[in-house]
């Protein structure tokens, strides 16, 4: 039986707050990530060393990847959503300094070209100015013709600058306009990457292979037995649907007129429940069902007594709280996996009618082992 420990005071560190103030940790705002720092607890915990194969496979914008890789350590790193992969992927790379320094120059020599907005869909284009549109357009052509890792580095930035210079008001699920005065955008981008190349400069890490790649968590493209400890965590259930939120940049930089990747966790809501004897909501038996395929597949490219901890959060419904700290340890046991330790690091209120508090929600870091 496992035991449960109260760490309110890790709570903060179940967000991607802390990764604000971190040079590359903090060159693509990922509102669902979580910290460095509670990567840097987990790797303490399990006792990794150089040389140890770490997964997360939802990678999100590579906080795991990345902490990893200061500390030399190698690690796996796959995602559903090709803007998390890029982010990951420049935030992962082996750079040559003064070949950027150039690349940022020579950018900065070109000569601007007017750009088509017609081809951007209206409800992309009204989130941006069109003199902002017509320059981010115009850097995202020229970007194409230098190489990588160069192109992807400035691809990066691009994306974190025209996001920044638009006119989008992510509340919640909603992505709202809320028009302002914003800067002009090529001095901007170039500020943007040099401040960039300044943070390779101040953040130091260690050789070790980090391969980040789009995957299904269901289905890794990994062998079997090889991964010494994963450190994740999965979409929560019943929250926002995080590929819509960042569908604008999708669309605009992955696809024109493409819709956002929806998240595959929970999608199928015509399951069979894997727990029958449990009264629980549609969405919560999809979530579940996905849920344990992902645990059946950690278990096999996990080696023997490997570390496994997910931070994953309740769910919040009408008719009450699903609490998936007592739920998840449960899947584990079906799929091979020892529970050790149940952290608690937040607690908030499930409201029905946004003012009726019907239940305690967590925010919980599960710790558990490959038997």
């Amino acid at each position: 039986m496992h035991k449960t420990t109260e760490r309110l005071d890790m709570g903060k560190l179940a967000t991607f707050v802390p990764n604000k103030k971190m040079p590359v940790y903090n060159w693509f705002y990922y509102k669902e990530g979580f910290s460095r720092e509670i990567v840097l607890e987990l790797v303490k915990m399990f006792k990794l060393r150089k040389g140890d194969n770490v997964l997360d496979p939802f990678c999100g914008c590579g906080t795991t990847n990345l902490a990893c890789k200061e500390m030399g350590i190698n690690s796996y790193g796959f995602d559903v959503l090709p803007l998390c992969v890029l982010a990951s992927q420049v935030k992962t790379m082996d750079y040559d300094l003064e070949g950027l320094k150039k690349a940022i120059k020579d950018l900065k020599k070109l000569s601007f070209e007017h750009q088509d907005l017609g081809r951007i869909p209206g409800n992309v284009r009204r989130f941006f100015s069109p003199h902002t549109l017509q320059d981010v357009l115009f850097f995202r052509e020229k970007i194409k013709g230098f190489q990588r890792p160069v192109r992807d580095f400035l691809f990066l930035g691009l994306i974190s600058a025209a996001t920044k210079c638009s006119w989008m008001y992510k509340d919640g699920a909603v992505i709202k306009i809320k028009k302002k005065s914003t800067p002009q955008f090529r001095k901007f981008y170039l500020r943007v990457l040099k401040k960039m190349l300044t943070d390779l400069k101040r953040l130091e890490t260690n050789p070790c292979k980090t391969e980040i790649d789009l995957g299904d968590a269901r289905n890794l493209n990994i062998g079997d037995n090889t991964i010494d400890a994963v450190i994740t965590s999965p979409p929560y259930l019943n929250k926002i649907e995080y590929t819509r939120v960042y569908g604008i940049e999708e669309s605009l930089f992955f696809g024109e007129g493409k819709p956002g990747l929806r998240s595959y966790i929970g999608s199928d809501s015509g399951t069979r429940p894997v727990f029958p004897d449990i009264n629980l909501p549609p969405a919560a038996d999809a979530y579940l069902t996905d849920m344990k395929k992902v645990l059946e597949e950690l278990h096999r490219v996990c080696k023997t007594g490997a570390k496994i901890g997910v931070v994953i959060g309740d769910g919040c419904f009408p008719a009450g709280v699903v609490h998936m700290d007592e739920l998840l340890p449960k899947l584990a046991e079906k799929s091979g996996l020892n529970t050790e330790r149940v952290y608690i690091l937040n607690r908030r209120w499930c409201t029905r009618k946004r003012t009726e508090k019907i239940g305690q929600m967590e925010e919980s870091l599960i710790v558990m082992t490959k038997r």
